[in-house]
């Protein structure tokens, strides 16, 4: 019978909830278990897919090609579990089923209510979770978004409480993870937000089992703990300090030593083998002990907001492992570069530029522009989505003289539509989830930088996208501008470009699709592996 962890969260928002799901994923499956992972956003948007990556960080996209919340990124990164639509629910997408079934006269005229059909709905999401596996879940990680408090989470905590008598308390565990805030003027961690939130969890009906405390760069003191212990009513060893640990990676060692995987396999009752942690331990030490360092430019429109690109982040971190180097990716505004200053005043002290994914008009140009400077200068290029359609654009303009090319994204007028809309999106009105999302086959072509990188003759990589490249200008763009075809997804009426190369480059490669989505610490990504290789080498021969 599968086992139930559930994560929320006390005192403010972006606490770490997701991390410290991943990581007890982590060290759950560690000593053998099967793990099932998900989230529930309160927000009432249907999937996060419309939503402005400054206001809430990244869209992750899973193989079926779901819009998810960011923090499947973690679950990605630090577990095996299969992820997909049935990881990520939103308050939007629950109250959007329940409407749609009483439309459809499914509850037979009865008056549709939060309790029971909002809370029966959020339920049935749980145990869709570990449906149709095809090895049973041993335990299902589910996170609630949100703080304890906010009314738009009360009806998920409400369905929190129904699920554990439905399943029986011993078969269910409560996480909850809060601040502990460091008060400066009388130098110390104060706990008394932490049982005012543990309270307001209990009128609620719900007593955590585990309570994880988040106290920066602070460490609780061993009468602190018994405090907490006292006041929220949960054992002494049920209290896990969480303070702030760099890299991210070593976090979950850090709970290992507090037995935080015990503590949870106690309290579901389950048996296992004693975890062998020695390939991660080996990665957190290469990760701490490299010797070299690259500077890289990123240049977009998100710049202010790390959680914008945060599995681009990640994907470097991990490539700079593989590489024994510290990646410094830094991010740099593309609109400077349309007001006057001048790629090369700003990417001349960098070893390798990526143009990363984006939509809308702004800063479009600037992107262009550091484009033809990676180019000409040769220095390492990395384009994905966007990137790559920036990369054609710019061999475009400056390699056959189409002066005016563009994408029809932008420039609906262009005369030279080098980048157009994909056919299936002609007619499509609705915003979300209507893009190419999830997971394509890829055939990469033998010989290219693409297919040494992968050491494969056919892989699958995520999308998110409307536009294409136009095979009308395929002829003319590989014969004389340069450009190297090295990956097509075959598609019946013709292929389209996945990844393009330039022949006469050390190294300039751009994807259609989303590498940074399927890498993790122990497996990087490929296209991410070989670009900080081609930026060592570059900053190597530079001196």
């Amino acid at each position: 019978m599968t086992k139930y962890v559930f994560t929320t969260g006390g005192v403010v928002s972006s606490v770490g909830k997701g991390v410290v799901c991943a990581c007890l994923g982590m060290l759950l499956e560690a000593r053998g278990l099967k793990i099932a992972i998900m989230k529930f956003d309160p927000y009432i948007n249907v999937d996060p897919g419309t939503m402005n990556p400054f206001e809430h960080g990244e869209v992750f996209v899973t193989d079926d090609g779901a819009e998810t919340d960011l923090d499947l990124g973690h679950y990605q990164r630090f577990t095996n579990a299969v992820l997909s639509r049935k990881s990520n629910a939103t308050t939007g997408g629950i109250y959007n089923a329940v409407i749609q079934k009483e439309r459809r006269g499914e509850y037979l005229g009865k008056t549709v209510q939060v309790i029971p059909h909002i809370t029966d709905e959020i339920k049935s999401r749980i145990r869709m979770l570990t449906a149709e596996s095809e090895k049973p879940i041993d335990v299902a990680i589910i996170e609630i978004g949100g703080t304890v408090g906010d009314i738009e989470g009360q009806p998920f905590l409400e369905a929190l409480r129904q699920f554990r008598l439905d399943v029986g308390p011993p078969n269910c565990c409560f996480i909850h993870v809060t601040l502990v805030p460091f008060i400066e003027a009388s130098h110390e961690l104060k706990t008394k937000p932490t049982q005012h939130s543990v309270r307001a969890l209990r009128d609620i009906g719900i007593q955590p089992n585990i309570i994880v405390c988040r106290t920066g760069p602070h460490v609780m003191g061993e009468d602190q703990r018994k405090k907490v212990a006292m006041f929220c009513d949960v054992t002494d060893d049920a209290i896990i300090n969480a303070e702030d640990i760099s890299p991210l990676y070593a976090i979950p060692l850090n709970f290992k030593k507090q037995h935080l995987d015990d503590t949870v396999l106690r309290l579901l009752n389950i048996e296992a083998p004693e975890s062998d942690l020695r390939e991660w331990i080996d990665m957190v030490d290469r990760l701490k002990s490299t010797t070299q360092e690259i500077r890289i430019a990123a240049v977009g429109k998100y710049v202010n907001h790390d959680d914008a690109y945060k599995s681009i982040n990640e994907a470097f971190v991990h490539a700079g492992i593989a590489n024994n180097c510290k990646v410094h990716l830094q991010w740099v505004d593309s609109e400077q570069f349309e007001k006057g200053i001048e790629p090369a005043d700003m990417l001349k002290e960098f070893d390798g530029v990526l143009v990363g994914p984006g939509f809308g008009t702004r800063g479009i140009e600037g992107k262009i522009k550091a484009v033809r400077y990676a180019r000409e200068n040769k220095v390492p290029y990395f384009g994905i989505c966007l990137g790559m359609q920036m990369a054609v654009i710019e061999l475009a303009r400056n390699c056959l003289g189409l002066e005016r090319a563009h994408s029809t994204e932008i420039d609906p007028q262009t005369p030279d539509p080098v980048i157009c809309l994909l056919t299936e999106q002609r007619g499509i009105k609705d915003m979300g989830g209507t893009m190419r999302l999830g997971a394509y086959r890829c055939d990469l072509t033998p010989g290219t930088k693409a297919h040494k990188a992968y050491g494969e003759d056919t892989i699958s990589e995520r999308h998110r996208h409307r536009y294409e490249f136009n095979n009308a200008y395929l002829d003319v763009m590989t014969e004389k501008a340069g450009m190297v075809v090295s990956g097509k997804h075959p598609k019946g009426d013709h292929d389209l470009v996945e990844i393009m190369e330039l022949r006469d480059h050390p190294w300039f490669c751009a994807s259609q699709f989303h590498p940074e989505f399927k890498s993790t610490p122990l497996r990087p990504q490929p296209l991410f592996r070989e670009f900080v290789r081609a930026a060592l080498h570059f900053r190597n021969q530079r001196g």
